[in-house]
C-alpha cells in the first residue's frame, strides 16, 4: 500500500467513525432511551416497530437488559447527553429484583407484566449479567459495591453448581449436551471488564482458563477454526451440529483474544487471532452482498447464507484490534478492511427510520420484515465504540 492509499484510508476511517458515532449519539441512543423504555415502569423492551417507531409489548428477554445498561452508559462516553445513568440505575434495579432466581442464576425471560415466564438456566445470560455488572461497577460509583456484591455471588453460584471438571461450565445441571462456546466467550468478556474494575484475581484467572480452553478446544489444531458446539470432554460434537463454525464468532474471538494476547503478551494467541480473521474474511464475507454471513462448516463451505446484522459489528471490532498491534503491510491491510465492514453495517441502517435497523438480510438481498431487536444495541455500540477510539488514536 502507498503511503497515499494509507493516508486516504485513515480519512476514510476518522469520517466513517464521526458519521457513525453522531447516529449513535443523535438517533440511536435518543429513540431506544424513549421509545425503547417502558414509560410507566422504566423497563427495556425487546423490540420496536420499524413502522411506528414504538416499543413492543413483547416478552422480554434477560440478556438484553444487561445490553441496554452497557449501551446506554457506554453512549455517555461517546458524548449522548441523554438520562445514561438514571436508566441504567433503573434497569439495573429492575433486573436484580425481577430476574435473580432464588437459586441464583438469573431467569431467561418476563413477560410485560413482569412475571418471569422462563426460570430456566442459560449460561449464556449468566455471562451477560456478568457483564451488565461490570459496566455499573466501572461507571457507576453508587452502584460500584452492590453491582459487585451480584457479581461475585453469580460467579460463587457457577463455580458451585455448574463447573465442567475439566475448564469452563456447564449447561445445565444436571449436565447436558452440547457444550457451547458462545456463552464462554461472552464470559471471556466480561471477565476482562471485570479486570478492569476489581482486585479480586479471580476475573482475570477465569479469562486466562476460558483462553485456554479457547485455543486448545474450541479453536480445530488442523484449520484453525473455531467450532460452536462440543461433547462433554470438549471434543467437537458428535454429527453435522458439531462442524458449525460461524464467520461472526471468529471474528468477535479475534478481537477478544487479540485484546488477551496483547495483555498477556502472548503470542499464541495473536496468531490463532489472525488465523480466525483470515478464516471469516475469506470464507465468510458474501461478495455480492458484501457482508458477512451466519455460518459455515467445517470445511469452510457455506451452511447459512443468512447475513445478520451483529456480524458486521463484530467484523469491525476484529479489524481495529488486529490493525492496533499490527505494522507495515499487515497493518494495511486491516486498515483497508475496516471502511468495507463498517459499511457492510450500513446496509442494514437504509431505508429504515434513524435510529433503528433490520436485522436478518436473506441471501436475494432482501431483508426479513420484522421489528429492530434491542439486542443489537450493544453490538452496535461496542463496535462504534472501539472504532471512535481507533481513529481518535490516528
Amino acid at each position: 500500500m502507498t503511503a497515499s492509499n494509507r493516508h486516504n484510508d485513515i480519512k476514510n476511517i476518522k469520517i466513517l467513525s464521526s458519521e457513525l458515532t453522531i447516529w449513535l449519539r443523535d438517533s440511536a441512543l435518543p429513540l431506544w432511551s424513549t421509545a425503547g423504555i417502558d414509560s410507566q415502569t422504566k423497563t427495556s423492551l425487546d423490540v420496536i416497530d420499524l413502522k411506528t417507531g414504538a416499543g413492543l409489548p413483547v416478552t422480554r428477554r434477560a440478556r438484553v437488559v444487561s445490553r441496554q445498561i452497557y449501551s446506554f452508559l457506554e453512549g455517555k462516553k461517546l458524548g449522548w447527553t441523554g438520562p445514561a445513568e438514571e436508566l441504567a440505575t433503573e434497569l439495573y434495579g429492575w433486573y436484580t429484583s425481577t430476574f435473580l432466581m432464588p437459586d441464583g442464576h438469573y431467569a431467561s425471560c418476563v413477560d410485560t407484566n413482569n412475571t418471569v415466564t422462563d426460570t430456566s438456566f442459560d449460561l449464556y445470560n449468566q455471562s451477560f449479567s456478568l457483564f451488565g455488572f461490570a459496566k455499573l461497577a466501572a461507571d457507576l460509583p453508587a452502584c460500584k459495591t452492590s453491582a459487585s456484591e451480584h457479581a461475585d455471588k453469580l460467579l460463587d453460584h457457577l463455580m458451585t453448581a455448574y463447573r465442567h471438571p475439566e475448564a469452563g461450565f456447564q449447561e445445565a445441571s444436571p449436565a447436558k449436551k452440547p457444550l457451547c462456546s458462545n456463552p464462554h466467550m461472552h464470559m471471556f468478556e466480561a471477565c476482562l471488564a471485570w479486570e478492569k474494575v476489581s482486585s479480586d484475581t479471580a476475573w482475570a484467572d477465569l479469562a486466562d482458563e476460558i483462553a485456554e480452553l479457547a485455543l486448545t478446544r474450541f479453536i480445530d489444531p488442523v484449520s484453525g477454526g473455531l467450532r460452536e458446539f462440543f461433547n462433554s470432554d470438549w471434543t467437537p460434537f458428535d454429527g453435522d451440529k458439531g462442524r458449525v463454525m460461524e464467520p461472526g464468532h471468529q471474528f468477535e474471538w479475534a478481537w477478544l483474544l487479540t485484546r488477551w494476547g496483547q495483555s498477556r503478551m502472548d503470542a499464541g494467541a495473536l496468531i490463532a487471532a489472525r488465523r480466525l480473521y483470515d478464516i471469516a474474511w475469506t470464507y465468510g464475507i458474501d461478495e455480492s452482498r458484501g457482508v458477512a454471513f451466519m455460518a459455515l462448516n467445517d470445511d469452510f463451505s457455506v451452511r447459512d447464507p443468512m447475513a445478520r446484522l451483529w456480524g458486521q459489528t463484530e467484523w469491525i471490532k476484529a479489524a481495529v484490534a488486529l490493525a492496533e498491534v499490527s505494522t507495515g503491510a499487515e497493518r494495511d491491510a486491516y486498515l483497508s478492511d475496516i471502511p468495507e465492514a463498517v459499511q457492510a453495517l450500513k446496509v442494514y441502517f437504509a431505508d429504515v427510520p434513524a435510529g433503528l435497523w433490520r436485522d436478518k438480510l436473506s441471501p436475494n438481498g432482501t431483508f426479513v420484515d420484522e421489528p429492530a431487536p434491542a439486542s443489537s444495541l450493544y453490538h452496535i455500540v461496542c463496535a462504534i465504540s472501539e472504532l471512535h477510539d481507533f481513529a481518535e488514536s490516528l
